[in-house]
C-alpha cells in the first residue's frame, strides 16, 4: 500500500475546513493546517486548534497574503486544500502561485464546496460574482497545469436544514411554510462530515483526478416541496403553505441587507433554478461521490431531521 498523502489545509479552521482537517487526520493522512500568527495566539479558535493538537494535527504558520510563507508550507506536503471563505476565493490565485513554484503538489482541491459553478445559469446577485470568480480560479489552474479536484457538496445540512430553509427561523416550521418557486426543482444536502469524509477519499484516488466531483448521494436530493412533505410526516401535521413567486424573490433579493440577500439569492440559484441537479454528470468532467465509494454510510436528510422533531 502507498503511504497516504500529506495534506495541507488552508482555510481549516473556518466552518467546513475544519470536518475535512478532522475527516484528514482520521483516514491517517499526516495533516498540515495554515494558521495565521494572529490565529494561533488568539482567543477564537483556541478550543479548535487544541482539537486539532489532540488529533495530532500540524500547524504551519503562514497567510495566503504571504507568498514566502505559502511556498514554504507547500513545499512540505503533497496534497493542498483551499477552503478559504468568500474574502479570499479570489487570492487564491496566490496559492497558485505558491504551487507552480513549489512544484511538488500531485493535487490541488480549490475552495469549491457548493455549486458547480459552470453550470449556475439564471444566478443573481450578489451570489453570481462569487460563482465568477470561483470560475475565474478554475481557469487559472487549468492555465497552470495544476493536477486538481473540484468538490462540488451543495448545501450543507448545518447551513439549510435546522430551519428547514424559512430566512431568518431558528427551527423548522409547525405552523406555516415559505416555499420558493413552484417548490418542484431538486437540491441536494450533505452533512458536513459526510463532505469531509468523501473529501479526503478523493485525495489518492485516480479516478478524481482532474474532474468535479459531485457529493450527490441518493438519500439526500429533495425538491422544497419534497423536504416540506418530509417533515410534515415527521411531526404529524399539514403545514400552511405560502408560495413566493420567482419575481417576488427577485425583488426581495434587491431590498434585502446582507447576508440575508445573499442567502436569497443562493435559494433562488438552488430552489428556483434548480442548478445542482438540472444536468447530467458525464464522465468528460465528473464523477459522483456515492458511486465511487459506496461503503460509506452517509447520513440522509431523513436520518437529519430526526433531530428536529
Amino acid at each position: 500500500m502507498a503511504s497516504k498523502s500529506k495534506i495541507l489545509s488552508i482555510g481549516g479552521t473556518g466552518y467546513i475546513g475544519k470536518f475535512i482537517v478532522e475527516a484528514s487526520v482520521k483516514a491517517g493522512h499526516p495533516t498540515f493546517v495554515l494558521v495565521r500568527e494572529s490565529t494561533v495566539s488568539g482567543p477564537s479558535k483556541s478550543q479548535l486548534l487544541d482539537h486539532f493538537k489532540n488529533l495530532g494535527v500540524n500547524f504551519l504558520v503562514g497567510d495566503v497574503l504571504n507568498h514566502e510563507s505559502l511556498v514554504k508550507a507547500i513545499k512540505q506536503v503533497d496534497v493542498v486544500i483551499s477552503t478559504v471563505g468568500h474574502t479570499l476565493i479570489a487570492d487564491q490565485v496566490k496559492i497558485i502561485a505558491a504551487i507552480k513554484e513549489a512544484g511538488n503538489v500531485k493535487r490541488f482541491f480549490p475552495s469549491e464546496f457548493g455549486n458547480d459553478v459552470d453550470r449556475v445559469e439564471g444566478a443573481v446577485e450578489p451570489t453570481k460574482s462569487t460563482y465568477d470568480v470561483k470560475a475565474k480560479i478554475r481557469r487559472a489552474v487549468e492555465a497552470e497545469g495544476i493536477p486538481y479536484t473540484r468538490v462540488e457538496s451543495y448545501c450543507f445540512d448545518g447551513y439549510f436544514l435546522p430551519n428547514l430553509l424559512q430566512p431568518e427561523a431558528t427551527a423548522p416550521p409547525r405552523d406555516k411554510v415559505v416555499i420558493f418557486g413552484d417548490g418542484n426543482p431538486k437540491a441536494v444536502f450533505n452533512k458536513e462530515d459526510d463532505i469531509g469524509t468523501y473529501t479526503i477519499k478523493a485525495v489518492d484516488d485516480p479516478r478524481t483526478l482532474n474532474k468535479n466531483f459531485y457529493i450527490q448521494p441518493p438519500g439526500n436530493i429533495y425538491s422544497f416541496n419534497d423536504l416540506v412533505s418530509l417533515w410534515e410526516r415527521k411531526i404529524g401535521k399539514t403545514l400552511e403553505k405560502e408560495y413566493v413567486s420567482e419575481e417576488q424573490l427577485l425583488k426581495n433579493i434587491q431590498e434585502a441587507a446582507p447576508p440575508h440577500n445573499v442567502i436569497l439569492s443562493i435559494y433562488h440559484s438552488a430552489f428556483v433554478k434548480g442548478v445542482q441537479t438540472n444536468f447530467k454528470i458525464e464522465p468528460s468532467f465528473g464523477v459522483e461521490a456515492s458511486q465511487l465509494y459506496p461503503d460509506v454510510k452517509y447520513t440522509t436528510v431523513d436520518e437529519y431531521l430526526n433531530q428536529f422533531v
